[in-house]
């Protein structure tokens, strides 16, 4: 009997996994509410990992039906051991608030050694953008950058050239830019870019010295977290050694003592 039962449960979760029995409909009906759920940078942080032509309902909708059956799952689970309570209901309730949160903070997991990346690639990309600008206008500078950018900014250029090109004469464009990528003073540093755009080239040499020495800060900024970060995983591998020395000397000694006393 109890396998009947098991078997039965498990082929209504497989027939509701695979929408043999129409759940899309009640999932398209709910949709607004499940929405509505949708954490507030979710949109930023999805684009941010896979690019902008992405379903981000639809991604986001799996997230909850994956929550949803699992949730089933465990009822079940529960049902057929017999230790279906109150108590043990509100555990499926955590434990599958959990797996739909999962989603998102894998996001930001990601997101936050994306930013990382970005906080050191992007010294070394104005570093180059300083060297055109010495010989063309901001504009042509930022356009002629775009090969040597790093891939990982060439879809925030794009789109601040464009905004530049569409007559977009403001410093917004050099702000969306930053708010794409708000790292260590990028904020700072479009303020400056857009300075030294608007300078008259009498002025232009002056705008140019103070971007080339933030640059240079920045730079050396990099640099040192870049050592920090090997120093931190050289002391990471020391210590692992150091336990791994010490603890195989303690088993060997363990040991050589266990033989001596025969025990």
């Amino acid at each position: 009997m109890t396998e009947t039962i098991i078997i039965i449960i498990l082929l209504g979760i497989g027939l509701f996994y695979t929408e043999t029995i129409d759940t899309k409909k009640f999932f398209n009906t709910n949709d607004g509410y499940f929405l509505s759920l949708k954490e507030k940078d979710y949109d930023f942080l999805l684009m941010a990992k896979y690019g902008e032509n992405i379903d981000i309902n639809k991604i986001f909708m799996t997230r909850v039906k994956n929550a949803f059956y699992s949730g089933l799952l465990f009822l079940a689970l529960m049902t057929i051991s017999g230790n279906l309570s109150f108590l043990n209901a509100i555990i499926v309730l955590v434990l599958s608030y959990l797996i739909f949160k999962s989603g998102y903070t894998n996001l930001k997991s990601y997101y936050k050694k994306y930013m990382a990346q970005i906080d050191l690639l992007l010294p070394y990309y104005l570093k180059n953008l300083e060297i055109l600008c010495q010989n063309y206008t901001v504009p042509v500078a930022l356009a002629r950058s775009i090969e040597q950018a790093p891939e990982v900014f060439r879809p925030g250029l794009k789109k601040m050239i464009a905004k530049i090109d569409a007559g977009d004469s403001t410093i917004q464009p050099y702000m969306d830019f930053a708010i794409e990528y708000p790292v260590r003073d990028s904020m700072r540093m479009m303020r400056l870019l857009y300075r030294l755009g608007l300078g008259a080239q009498e002025n232009k040499y002056k705008q140019l010295l103070i971007f080339s020495k933030s640059v240079s800060s920045l730079q050396n900024k990099a640099r040192e977290v870049k050592y920090k970060q090997r120093l931190d995983a050289m002391e990471k591998k020391t210590m692992v050694m150091l336990v791994v020395t010490g603890g195989g000397t303690m088993g060997v000694l363990l040991l050589s003592m266990l033989m001596m006393f025969g025990i």
